[in-house]
């Protein structure tokens, strides 16, 4: 791929805006994540390579590094509030994405702004929450289904998380496919769910799928081979990219793929900082070509770090590259 330039979210046909335009601006709520890797941190980086300008809500404070959380440190509903309140008097909001809001309190709070913003595209992402206590998981997936589903226009989550959360008593062998998934939560008002690691048949060689599906079926995607390398940040990479483009109008489906080709060469950019997993580089457009920065004579130096793939949730063994097809 060409990642001799950013990808240029300013306007939905690819144009540059006029000089000194004020750029779109998305409101993200998610939690406060020191790695970087992911939050409001990971939002603010993808927003900005976006051509577009966040507006960060922090709504809980997780400990974490690059391989794991340990825990998380609320922030009250009404300092939630608060920050998205007044920042919405002074600043027009273009899209909403709502990341990770740390409790069924929160969904509550931010469902509520929300709701006055209705005319809005709202892109939510539901992470693997897996470390929370079982009450707390609970809770928090059965608010955010009540609250923000029916607010929301794209879903995106990883095909095994959307599963067990829309699907819960799913027993068939065949996995559910992104079109179950898309009925189930348009059940929910959720127009749209955007899947990730949708495991392909072997016959296909070692390829996952990205799907986005409407209740009426398929409707564009893209294919990533598969590798075993662990990463952290892809969800909120992908689904704030998807904020960005939709705040400056761009179509569902072109915002999609375009979304995942950024996700795709922040990927092959990654950099494990830590001993834990992989991050997604966004700023990957920054960087000279690698062809100009090997001295004369010599190959092209290697890519900064190992290239990840779908799934965003368990750790794996660094291997090989990954390309997108």
């Amino acid at each position: 791929m060409n990642t001799e330039s950013p990808p240029d979210a300013s306007t939905p046909d690819g144009t540059a805006q006029d000089a000194g335009a004020t750029p779109a601006c998305v409101m993200s709520f998610n939690a406060g994540d020191p790695s970087g890797a992911g939050g409001v941190a990971g939002d603010i980086a993808t927003i900005a390579a976006m051509g577009a300008h966040a507006l960060p809500v922090v709504t809980t404070l997780l400990m974490r590094d690059t391989a794991e959380v340990f825990d998380q440190h609320l922030i009250e509903g009404d300092a939630v509030v608060e920050q998205a309140r007044n920042i919405l008097e002074d600043v027009t909001a273009s899209a909403f994405k709502v990341g990770f809001l740390g409790s069924a309190e929160n969904v509550s709070a931010v469902a509520e702004i929300l709701s006055d913003y209705a005319e809005l595209p709202l892109v939510s992402y539901l992470p693997n929450l897996s470390w929370l206590e079982e009450d707390e998981h609970q809770s928090y997936l059965d608010a955010f289904r009540e609250l923000i589903l029916p607010a929301t226009e794209v879903l995106v989550g990883s095909h095994k998380t959307l599963t067990d959360f829309l699907l819960p008593e799913w027993e068939s062998e065949r996995p559910a496919s992104p079109r179950e998934l898309a009925v189930a939560a348009a059940e929910h008002g959720t127009r749209y769910v955007l899947v990730t690691g949708v495991m392909l048949p072997a016959k296909a060689g070692q390829f996952i799928d990205n799907v986005l599906a409407s209740a009426q079926g398929a409707l564009t995607g893209e294919k990533f081979e598969l590798f075993d390398v662990s990463f952290v940040g892809a969800g909120d990479t992908l689904s704030a990219a998807l904020a960005a483009l939709l705040a400056v109008g761009a179509e569902i489906q072109a915002a999609t793929g375009e979304a995942l080709q950024f996700l795709d060469q922040s990927l092959d950019a990654g950099f494990r900082p830590g001993m834990g997993h992989v991050i997604p580089d966004r700023f990957f457009w920054a960087l000279p070509p690698e062809e100009e920065t090997a001295a004369e004579g010599e190959p092209a130096p290697n890519p900064p770090g190992p290239t990840p793939s779908f799934p965003d949730e368990p750790p794996a063994a660094p291997g090989g590259r990954r390309r997108v097809h």
